[in-house]
């Protein structure tokens, strides 16, 4: 499944241009500004498993820094500090790891 067919391709392209420059992420209004947060929680699992491209139901550190290029290909890499504090918000049980139910938490919490 593409990340169009349950996004607005022209919301992706604005939310991916808006985060451009480094350190600039901010998890909180990225998955406002593409709609993600309007989304049922089906559907925000279903970005999840888009994103998690090792298909381990698991998004790990090393997929949170390329986060971005799961939305859009031509996006740019999240820094490593931006990449722990996304981790940070959303790995609710401390396991290194953010799996889909604290996905869509992170994502209902925007």
């Amino acid at each position: 499944m593409a990340m169009t067919e349950l996004l607005n391709a022209e919301d992706i392209k604005k939310a991916i241009g808006a985060f451009a420059a480094a350190e600039s992420f901010d998890h909180k209004k990225f998955f406002q500004m593409v709609g993600l947060k309007k989304k049922s929680t089906e559907d925000v699992k279903k970005v999840f498993h888009i994103l998690d491209k090792d298909k381990s139901g698991f998004i790990e550190e090393e997929e949170l820094g390329f986060i971005l290029k799961g939305f859009s290909p031509d996006a740019r890499d999240l820094s490593v500090k931006e990449t722990k504090t996304l981790m940070a918000a959303g790995d609710k049980d401390g396991d290194g790891k953010i799996g889909a139910d604290e996905f869509s938490t992170l994502v209902s919490e925007s």
